[in-house]
């Protein structure tokens, strides 16, 4: 009989992994290196790009802020950004031209401002809350009309307002700008903090119910701490707008008394007579202090929460 002999390979006859990934390597095209130069053009375009941007948003304001040391006459007749003249009394000038001092008007939008804060923060985070987090009939339906009410100008409402308001005999006063915010009308925020209160664990409020809190303390020591983006973005908007609004203002404030500073800076021009560029220059710049501080040190609160709120 013939013997067979049979070879059979053992697991140390079969190449490694790490052979194989050698093998491999070798048997594959070389790799071209890739300059970095390409991307670091493109990156220097796009940063030369949003700085040519940023300078022409900002040109304006420059040029306020420029205009408000130049004398009156040269304010039209020198568009430069370096003024050739120099007049500091610009603002001297225009603390003391109105009837009051300035800081009479700064004080009463002050005083609008905080009140339309407290009203905003307050009334519209319940509304939200009531909507993220209550069950009852025709919630859907009511949310549905409060964000159709975004949608009104105010150019549609202000007739209304101002009837009621002044068979109130609340004209000349500042509760026509400052009672609707306490009554959640502004539709925007109350949108706002329901996206927010949409993103917040249901379990939490479980949680406290089994250890007997109502909804009162629910939105008192859960809600509110867990939404503070929501409730900064909130009240920086709110800040900018009421601040910067002149036409509600205008209708219901008629006393030099009662002017905000808005409304106060349209006095210093005179359709009529000689308008006082200089100086109104001058507290327009003193009047973006705040609005510029409020934006300063609030931005990362702002970016936050419009990010975490998702309008999604």
């Amino acid at each position: 009989m013939t013997e067979v002999h049979v070879r059979t390979t053992t697991p140390t006859d079969a190449p490694s992994p790490a052979q194989r990934i050698t093998a491999l390597a070798d048997e594959a095209p070389p790799l071209r290196h890739r300059s970095p130069w390409p991307d670091r053009r493109r990156s220097a375009l796009k940063h030369l790009g949003l700085i040519a941007l940023c300078a022409l948003m900002l040109y304006p304001l420059i040029w306020l802020l420029v205009s408000s040391f130049k004398p009156t006459d040269l304010i039209f007749r020198d568009v430069s950004l370096i003024p050739s003249e120099v007049d500091w009394t610009n603002y001297s000038e225009g603390w003391n031209a109105l009837q009051y001092p300035f800081s009479r008007y700064l004080l009463n939008s002050a005083a609008i401002v905080l009140g339309s804060l407290l009203g905003n923060l307050v009334a519209c985070s319940m509304a939200a809350y009531a909507f993220a987090r209550l069950e009852f009939r025709g919630r859907k339906l009511w949310f549905a009309v409060m964000l159709m009410s975004i949608m009104l100008p105010i150019h549609v409402i202000i007739v209304p307002q101002y009837i009621l308001f002044a068979r109130l005999d609340w004209i000349n006063t500042f509760l026509p700008l400052i009672v609707p915010k306490l009554l959640a009308t502004d539709a925007f925020f109350i949108f706002l903090m329901v996206q927010f209160f949409r993103g917040i664990p249901r379990e939490l409020d479980e949680a406290a119910r089994l250890d007997g809190c109502g909804h009162g303390r629910i939105y008192l020591r859960i809600m509110l701490p867990l939404s503070l983006p929501a409730l900064a973005t909130t009240a920086i908007f709110t800040f900018i707008w009421t601040w910067n609004d002149f036409f509600s203002q205008l209708i219901f404030l008629v006393r030099p008394d009662m002017y905000t500073a808005p409304v106060a800076l349209r006095t210093f021009l005179d359709s009529t007579g000689a308008s006082s560029w200089g100086p109104m220059f001058a507290m327009s710049i003193v009047s973006l202090i705040p609005v510029f501080l409020a934006f300063l040190f609030g931005q990362k609160y702002l970016v936050k929460g419009i990010a975490t709120t998702g309008i999604k």
